[in-house]
Parts: C-alpha cells; sequence; structure tokens
C-alpha cells in the first residue's frame, strides 16, 4: 500500500488506439475527440448540441485528460490530477432500428446502463468486482471509484432530444489524492491493468452493445439485451442498495426511511417504510441516499461519498 502512495506514472491517452477507424466502427462511434484540458466534457457537448446540432451525433465521444470544473449531481464539484481519470462524455439521441424516438421516460435508465457497462469493463479489463449504487455510482468493497451524470440537451423541432453522458472513473489517484475518505481508484483496488486507454475503449465497448440493444428493444428495461438478461434484471443483480435499510431526504425536507426493496419500470427505487407504505424514489428527487441505521442500534449510519 506504501508504494501506492507515491504518484505513479500518468501517460496520456493513446490517441492512435481511440481513434482506430475498426473499433469506432464497431462500436458506431462516429467520432471520439481527446483534449488535453476543459472546464467540463459534459459542459462542452451540452453547449455543442445546442450551437451545432448536426456536428454531434448519436455516439460522439469526447474524453479529457483534466477538468478544471467538473461537476456531478447536485452541481457537487469534484477535480482530479491530469491524466489520472477516466473523464469522459457522450451523446446519445436514441433511436430504434427503425428510427423511432425512444419514449422519454426510458431515458431515467441511461445512466443505469452507463454504470452496468463501466462495471463489466471493470471486471474484465482490471479484474476488479464493483457495485452499483442507486442511482448513478459504480462502488468497490463499498467505496465510489466511479460517478455518472445524465443531462437532458435542448428539445429541437420534432428532433429526438439529446442526452449528454458523462462518466468519471478515478484510475491512478492515490489515498491522498482522493477526494474523500470513501472514495477509491483503480490503483488501490490491486488491479490487472491501470491503461487508461484500455478502461475508456473496454467501457465504450460495452457502452455501446447495451445502448444499441436497449434502443432496438424501443427502451424497455424488460426486455432481454444483448444476448442475455433484462436490463432491468441485470442492474437489481448488482445493485448494492437493494436490500438495505435507506433514508432519503427529499426537497423540502421530507424524509423517507425505509427498506430499499425493488427498480420500477422506470428506474426509480421503491422503498418500503415501517407501515408499510411502498414509496417511489426517483433519482430527480433524492438529495442523500444512505444506509441506515436506528439510534442507539450498533453499528450508527453508514454513508457513501
Amino acid at each position: 500500500m506504501e508504494a501506492a502512495q507515491e504518484t505513479p506514472d500518468r501517460p496520456p491517452l493513446d490517441q492512435s488506439a481511440l481513434s482506430d477507424a475498426e473499433f469506432l466502427s464497431a462500436n458506431g462511434i462516429p467520432q471520439l475527440t481527446v483534449v488535453e484540458s476543459t472546464g467540463s466534457t459534459n459542459a462542452d457537448l451540452l453547449r455543442g448540441v445546442t450551437v451545432d446540432p448536426g456536428a454531434w451525433p448519436d455516439l460522439s465521444v469526447l474524453t479529457a485528460e483534466y477538468q478544471s470544473a467538473a461537476r456531478g449531481r447536485l452541481d457537487r464539484h469534484w477535480e482530479a490530477p491530469a491524466r489520472s481519470s477516466v473523464s469522459v462524455s457522450i451523446v446519445l439521441r436514441p433511436v430504434n432500428a427503425e428510427g423511432r424516438p425512444l419514449p422519454t421516460q426510458s431515458y431515467s435508465w441511461l445512466s443505469l446502463l452507463a454504470a452496468l457497462a463501466l462495471r463489466e469493463a471493470l471486471l474484465e479489463t482490471a479484474g476488479i468486482p464493483a457495485e452499483l449504487k442507486w442511482p448513478n455510482d459504480v462502488l468497490v468493497r463499498g467505496q465510489k471509484i466511479a460517478g455518472i451524470l445524465a443531462q437532458l440537451g435542448p428539445m429541437g423541432d420534432g428532433a429526438v432530444p439529446p442526452v449528454v453522458l458523462g462518466t468519471g472513473l478515478n484510475v491512478t489517484l492515490t489515498e491522498a489524492e482522493l477526494p474523500v475518505p470513501t472514495a477509491t481508484s483503480v490503483l488501490l483496488e490491486h488491479p490487472t491493468t491501470v491503461d487508461r486507454t484500455a478502461l475508456l475503449k473496454s467501457y465504450l465497448s460495452r457502452f455501446a452493445t447495451l445502448y444499441r440493444s436497449f434502443c432496438n428493444a424501443d427502451g424497455d428495461p424488460a426486455a432481454g439485451m444483448a444476448g442475455g438478461p433484462s436490463l432491468h434484471k441485470r442492474v437489481e443483480h448488482v445493485l448494492t442498495t437493494l436490500g438495505k435499510q435507506v433514508r432519503a431526504q427529499l426537497p423540502g425536507d421530507h424524509e423517507i426511511i425505509g427498506h430499499a426493496t425493488r427498480l420500477d419500470d422506470y428506474g426509480s427505487l421503491l422503498v418500503v417504510d415501517a407501515a408499510g407504505h411502498e414509496h417511489v424514489v426517483t433519482a430527480g428527487d433524492v438529495v442523500h441516499l444512505r444506509p441506515w441505521t436506528p439510534p442507539g442500534e450498533a453499528g450508527g449510519e453508514s454513508g457513501y461519498a
């Protein structure tokens, strides 16, 4: 562990590997742009799809070696040393094989789909088993290794409203560089590789496969996809939130304490309170979602980043 505290080598992304025509074509990626530094890849793409929508078709990718003004859910700011993370955003214009737009209510599944793709990439590329925390985090041993943020772009004249999907993965951050004690990085989890290019390519490949399958099922989370179980079943299987007592703090000082039981058809979390009432918690509503133990009982409250 002491060796991990030393600042590791942080080579740049391999742009030739990322721009390989065979890789891009196989995954339906029309363009992949690497920039050295920017404020936020999500903000850049949101601006791009607003100013010049035609320049950013479905599955366009922007990745940065360093972000100075990255934002997470609830407008939280985060920053990491240059070349220590995978910071990538994707433009999504979800339509099925016939070009029919997906219902916008299916968009709530996109961040969970991305988290699932990243989990698969971490396991198969770096040998790291991970779990998902609803609604948009990837955890290893209960520590946050990645976060995902989906933002809706402008509604065009009859066009499919785009989604910009941003992902931030901690790769070579040392313990001293972690933003909070409840975070971790690929480096700290005894990986088989910390190659950011390999991790990014693996993530994009797995995301593209799941995304296209989801689109061709018209955004139905219960449909079998990519040669296996449905998105709904895949997510629930690796969702560490389920089965826990949680406290969800909602806008307006409302609070729900109960048992997280399942996801509904829209990817919302269902929480059953002590009176047996079932509450629907949406990703847009939740402020804090934490495992909860009643006061006075052993263990107390345990929080996530």
